[in-house]
């Protein structure tokens, strides 16, 4: 199903359908949710002169909804994503992300990870993503069946890393997850600061969810985090869960793993049930 699909539409098209070709190939045990139920489909988000592609989905019922923006991994709005915003819409939420580096191209479309970094995400300035989620929550402010004043939002890796900082950025987000997010590195200037480096001012609660065997985030380095919201006095959380890999929420990739999955999505629904939809 598409709606709003002609709208304002550039030379870009995002036409992200089916697991980015960076991930092929895809596990059996990749999870499928339907529609049924649920309205669901392209969107197109005014971001001034450009709009932006995305996906949304949300309840098939009368009234307004809680928001949550999911923000895509370095893969972009593929289907795994795409079913992470079902299965919110199936627990009540607006569910909408963004493709948030539709300028630079179409990252479901490059073969090679190595090649998605250079083209695509060395692109991509933080700068920009704190714009274009900005334009995001504009957006759901016009919609009729969303309650923009309760949005949350959550991402895995590179969005798991953009959660802490739209967090931040914007105090008027009720809650976020992070899903194995990068939380320190070199600053550069597409990214000139990190989650780290922003501890001591988030005021938002944000859920960081962790693997322990997680090698490109080394346990220091959550533990560093921890410390900083501690002294912070923060009401943000991080859980790290044994025996875990980086992307073991990623029911599409080897990383998956099934119990801290299942375990992270229920803390997720928790999380934002005490946040946000309250």
């Amino acid at each position: 199903m598409k709606t709003e699909a002609n709208l304002n539409r550039r030379e870009f098209v995002y036409t992200g359908v089916g697991y980015a070709l960076a991930v092929s190939p895809v596990t059996a045990w990749a999870i499928s949710t339907p529609t049924a139920g649920l309205e669901a489909g392209e969107v197109m988000i005014p971001t001034g002169r450009e709009s932006m592609p995305g996906y949304y989905a949300k309840p098939k019922k009368p009234g307004t909804c809680p928001c949550v923006i999911v923000i895509h991994e370095i893969f972009g709005v593929h289907e795994y994503i795409r079913d992470v915003c079902r299965r919110l819409a199936n627990a009540g939420y607006y569910a909408v992300s963004p493709y948030l580096y539709f300028r630079q191209g179409d990252a479901t479309k490059i073969p090679d990870i190595e090649q998605l970094r250079t083209q695509i995400i060395s692109k991509v300035s933080q700068p920009q993503v704190m714009t274009d989620l900005d334009a995001t929550i504009a957006w759901l402010k016009t919609r009729k069946d969303a309650d923009a004043q309760r949005t949350g939002i959550t991402g895995f890796c590179w969005g798991g890393n953009t959660v802490w900082m739209y967090a931040a950025h914007n105090p008027a987000v009720k809650a976020g997850v992070a899903w194995y997010g990068r939380l320190a590195g070199e600053a550069s200037a597409n990214q000139p600061k990190f989650p780290i480096d922003i501890a001591a001012t988030l005021k938002v609660p944000v859920l960081g969810l962790y693997g322990e065997k997680d090698h490109g985030i080394p346990l220091e380095q959550v533990e560093k985090m921890r410390a900083a919201l501690k002294k912070a006095k923060s009401k943000s959380e991080i859980i790290v869960y044994p025996g875990a890999e980086h992307g073991f929420h990623a029911d599409y990739r080897p990383s998956y793993n099934e119990k801290s999955a299942a375990d992270g999505w229920q803390k997720l629904l928790s999380w934002f049930a005490e946040n946000v939809k309250k």
